[in-house]
């Protein structure tokens, strides 16, 4: 298993597409920041002040926009040995291939915690820059909650691309769906009458909760309390984990 984990990381350094999304998803992070640091106080802005912990938690819970960083990472990780043929190969050298997919949940799992750390390092950062101009203190009581959220959550969404890249294998088909169910579906479910009851539910409401936003617009989808959504979260994962696995396992490569 350790010279599988090993081969997954060799194969994610061969390439620049891990800096990029790394990239893309510091970028998204500091746009969001940039933007929602210089609203504090302004007339009109239904975020709670950034001087209180619930403001500060909102502003950091921001950095979960770059989970789509690492979904896309772990689609990739899949569905690109399809596209570029590289599967037959990895599975005659590993012809257990229930254990390579296992190493690249695994893999991918580490590496969306990086990314996770990273993107809150950056977090932490611009805020303290902008807190110091405004003469604002960070609550510490804000940021072990918001660090482990934004860690777990990215770890689960790489976790989740490796698994829909299992299940479909088209990589444009899985990329694409993926971005049109989490940015159109469900945020269409989330306001529609009669059946934003079950955003909660979804896993863009199980990570809505866990990161816990504290943005009024958010709130009032009643949303699960932020360990139910952690564990809900978890759970997408790992179905998504062992149904792709046990279609990997069986299905044609060829």
């Amino acid at each position: 298993m350790t010279r599988l984990l090993l081969g997954e990381l060799r194969k994610l350094r061969t390439t620049r597409l891990w800096l990029w999304m790394l990239i893309g998803a510091c970028a998204v992070t500091a746009i969001f920041l940039s933007f929602l640091i210089p609203l504090d106080g302004a007339e009109g802005n239904p975020n709670p002040p950034l001087s209180t912990v619930e403001g500060q938690r909102a502003l950091f819970s921001s950095a979960g926009a770059a989970n789509v960083f690492v979904l896309i990472l772990g689609i990739i990780a899949v569905t690109g040995e399809f596209r570029h043929q590289t599967v037959t190969p990895t599975f005659l050298a590993t012809p257990h291939r229930g254990r390579v997919v296992i190493s690249k949940l695994v893999t991918y799992l580490l590496v969306g915690a990086v990314y996770g750390i990273v993107v809150m390092a950056l977090a932490l950062a611009i805020a303290a820059v902008w807190f110091s101009a405004k003469g604002i203190d960070l609550a510490g009581e804000a940021l072990p909650g918001a660090i482990g959220a934004i860690v777990l959550s990215m770890a689960v969404y790489a976790v989740l691309g490796v698994g829909v890249g299992a299940l479909v294998r088209n990589q444009i088909a899985a990329v694409v769906g993926a971005l049109v169910y989490l940015n159109v579906v469900e945020a269409f479910l989330g306001v529609l009458p009669g059946v934003k009851d079950v955003y909660p539910y979804l896993p863009g409401g199980a990570n809505a909760a866990l990161i816990d936003t504290g943005q009024p617009g958010v709130q009032d989808l009643a949303l699960l309390e932020p360990w139910q959504g952690g564990l809900l979260l978890v759970g997408y994962g790992v179905v998504f984990s062992v149904v792709g696995s046990w279609l990997a396992v069986r299905r044609d490569i060829t």
